[in-house]
């Protein structure tokens, strides 16, 4: 008798491959990682463009300069040189005196035959003199020493301190700039020419005074506004005035104390805080108190601005020279011959 067909069916599976499919490798994960990287690069460039100085503009510049050292003035040694480009975070520890600014360090003492200046910008460099030297005309002949009138020594000297006075106006106002807690003090600061000099003012304004009301103590702001002042000061061989002004308003704390005694107190007071700053003693001038003999605003008598103090760095034309009383001729020998 047959056996019954009770075998399990046989079941066959076919795969159908498709030709192309699967993976295709990860070349494009690197090609849009560098395209990230790209795009990264490219906001940083932007963000630094727009919270950084042209002090710290020209600083970038002439680090990735191979030919130009940087010139850092920290001991940091990086791209800004130890300047922050932000507000003081709250690490940060506030000085009472403002660190050099770039643009005070970037103005150079005078040296035999040259202004001393570069109206703020960086020093030449040597592959800079050379490209000059290629370029400029073959200089004029120079008189001889003897035949160069007053006159035109005057007009070379003026010139010389015009260049240099350009200079300080221009690193005092970055300066100011370059540091946050002084921005606001911008207004306070006045820079004008004067048939004496270079004249640079601290006035007061409204709810911002440099002085107490009545007293010759000064203000912390102002002490570090005048620390400013005295940086560039140092940099220029001129001699200095300082005169202390007040408003028209009475002093009213005492019967033998006055504008005059108080104008020539603040102006004490401002010649202390420069020394205290550097500036050599020897630079000073003269210190004079006009209480309210000179307003800035004459028509407004009480107008706040009217009390301040100025600082003028002295023509070197009008600097008197060494009195010849100081040495005295020898009397002359007779002869009994």
């Amino acid at each position: 008798m047959a056996k019954g067909n009770n075998a399990a069916p046989v079941i066959i599976k076919k795969v159908k491959k498709v030709a192309g499919g699967g993976h295709h490798g990860g070349a494009w994960k690197v090609a849009y990682a560098d395209f990230v990287t790209a795009m990264m690069a490219f906001f940083l460039l932007l963000w630094l463009l727009n919270v950084t100085t042209d002090v710290q503009k020209r600083g970038i510049a002439d680090y990735f300069d191979p030919s130009i050292a940087s010139r850092s003035i920290s001991g940091a040694g990086g791209v800004l040189g130890g300047i922050s480009m932000g507000p003081v975070g709250a690490q940060s520890t506030p000085s009472s005196r403002p660190n050099l600014s770039p643009a005070i360090e970037s103005m150079r003492q005078p040296a035999d035959g040259e202004d001393g200046t570069n109206n703020g910008a960086p020093a030449k460099t040597e592959r800079d003199d050379a490209t000059d030297a290629d370029q400029a005309p073959a200089p004029a002949r120079e008189k001889p020493i003897d035949q160069i009138t007053e006159a035109e020594v005057q007009k070379k000297l003026a010139a010389t301190e015009e260049k240099q006075f350009a200079a300080a106006e221009f690193a005092l106002r970055q300066a100011i700039q370059d540091v946050p807690e002084l921005k606001n003090l911008a207004d306070n600061l006045i820079i004008d020419r004067t048939p004496e000099g270079l004249r640079i003012q601290i006035v007061d304004q409204d709810k911002r005074s440099m002085f107490p009301l009545g007293s010759a103590q000064m203000d912390e702001s102002a002490q570090k506004l005048l620390a400013l002042v005295a940086q560039v000061v140092q940099k220029l061989p001129n001699k200095i005035s300082i005169t202390g002004h007040t408003d028209a308003t009475p002093y009213a704390f005492g019967r033998n104390y006055g504008n005059w005694e108080l104008s020539a107190d603040r102006a004490n007071a401002s010649r202390r805080e420069l020394l205290n700053d550097g500036v050599p003693i020897d630079r000073i001038d003269k210190v004079v108190g006009m209480a309210d003999r000179d307003l800035l605003d004459p028509r407004d008598p009480r107008d706040p601005r009217n009390r301040r103090i100025s600082i003028v760095l002295l023509h070197q034309a009008l600097t008197p020279p060494p009195s010849s009383a100081a040495q005295p001729t020898p009397p002359a020998s007779s002869s009994n011959g």
